[in-house]
């Protein structure tokens, strides 16, 4: 049985914060938490002691939205329009992006996931010119070890469309590859809903039910889409979208910046999970989500970055700040999404509890920024102390160590990275 111990930290529990507390890890569940010091037959059995002196322990985050792909297109949203962006930038690269490129791509964001403390991705994958691109990007997860979804996006209509049959087959044969792995999972990720059939969305969340999983989509990112839902159904994305039977507790509600009081109160009512991504929407001039009448109507959330093309970075602690100010901010009411409640959102309402697998954080709360900790969940959500990981486990196996990568050469992902992204935007024109 291989343990691994952790002590003099304060640990995020389901009672709140333990100081000074300790955490033993058997065969990579939580075998143990208590405050104070670890009983001697527990020290002395352990074969891995780790000191968490002056250092938070909780549960690693959950990034709910992003794309990997773009982390070879940073920058590049600067005064352009969502659907301007898209048409002149996003899907020329896309389209030229090859599987050896989008895999390096993958590579370098989930490792910046990890140095963050995330250890929960939803990837909405748009890039499926090939089942080649797909797996490239299954390979890079598998070879970081964080726990990932893959949002296979489809669109069946408008530029470039998918036909119905094939993204029902490549779905299939997803499903099928990872139906064994404990850290890969695969949903169902239709695009903007004004580009999807009603057929095939509701073929694909249906499939998706059949397989344990959820229907992950963009829904009300822009006014312009509203109205685009408007002219084509007759109806607001959101109302669509429950007209089909495709709203239910298996759909997630990517952005909702343009959502309808009526629309929130659908949500709540079928039970669908909102992913708010506040800095891409701010950057991309988008609007803000009516985050306030979300919590208020007790609307399960989760914070997302979105793609590094629209945020820049895959930074989960800067979104959830931007979250909290920017909500804040539009109440005029500085009581709206306290701390405690907004790491609890990011955190996907998880906390470390004895039998639940090893996923945790470490972070580090000695340093200037910090100091003195007067309140843990402050430090971390507005002080930026989120960004000080120390070390981060997946089901008890370390994947970053005092900093330290231990699964690839950082150093020569980075070298490789900026002479693939050279070659890919001379490809697209974008030079």
């Amino acid at each position: 049985m291989t343990s691994k111990l952790i002590v003099n930290g304060a640990i995020y529990t389901t009672e709140g914060w333990t100081e000074k507390g300790y955490l033993l890890i058997q065969d990579g569940r939580i075998a143990s938490i208590d405050k104070g010091e670890p009983p001697y037959d527990i020290s002395r059995a352990a074969m891995d002691i780790i000191d968490a002196s002056n250092c938070a322990v909780l549960p690693g985050l959950t990034n709910a939205h992003t794309h990997l792909s773009q982390t070879f297109m940073r920058g590049l949203a600067g005064g352009r329009p969502l659907m301007e962006w898209l048409n002149q930038v996003i899907w020329p690269l896309q389209k030229s992006i090859s599987p050896e490129e989008l895999y390096l791509a993958s590579l370098l964001g989930l490792v910046e996931n990890l140095r963050y403390g995330v250890t929960e991705v939803t990837n909405h994958h748009k890039i499926t010119q090939s089942p080649a691109h797909t797996d490239a990007v299954l390979k890079a997860a598998r070879e970081i070890g964080l726990h990932f979804t893959m949002a296979r996006a489809w669109s069946d209509m408008g530029q470039s469309p998918e036909d119905p049959q094939l993204i029902i087959d490549d779905l299939d044969r997803l499903f099928d590859l990872v139906e064994n792995d404990s850290r890969i999972k695969i949903a169902n990720g239709p695009l903007a809903l004004w580009r999807c059939s009603a057929k095939t969305l509701m073929d694909t969340h249906h499939l998706a039910l059949q397989h344990g999983s959820f229907t992950h989509s963009h829904v009300s990112e822009s006014k312009q889409e509203v109205e685009l839902s408007l002219k084509s159904y007759g109806l607001r994305p959101v109302e669509w979208l429950d007209s089909m039977g495709v709203l239910d507790q298996f759909t997630q509600v990517v952005h909702a910046v343009w959502v309808s009081p009526e629309e929130i109160k659908r949500i709540k009512a079928r039970g669908a999970v909102v992913i708010h991504c506040p800095v891409s929407n701010a950057v991309l001039g988008s609007g803000v989500a009516p985050l306030v009448d979300l919590i208020r109507e007790g609307i399960p959330f989760r914070f997302g970055t979105d793609g590094s093309a629209s945020n820049d970075t895959q930074d989960v602690w800067e979104t959830i700040k931007f979250g909290v100010c920017l909500a804040r901010a539009v109440a005029l009411d500085p009581t709206v999404l306290p701390p405690g409640q907004a790491l609890s959102f990011a955190l996907a309402n998880r906390s470390l509890a004895v039998g639940l697998p090893a996923d945790l954080i470490i972070i580090d709360l000695n340093h200037s920024r910090s100091a003195p900790v007067i309140d843990y969940n402050a430090a971390l959500i507005l002080g930026g102390s989120g960004r000080e990981i120390k070390t981060v486990l997946v089901d008890g196996e370390e994947l970053l160590t005092d900093g330290r990568l231990n699964m690839l050469d950082e150093d020569q992902l980075l070298k490789e990275c900026d002479q693939a992204i050279y070659a890919l935007r001379r490809r697209a024109g974008l030079s």
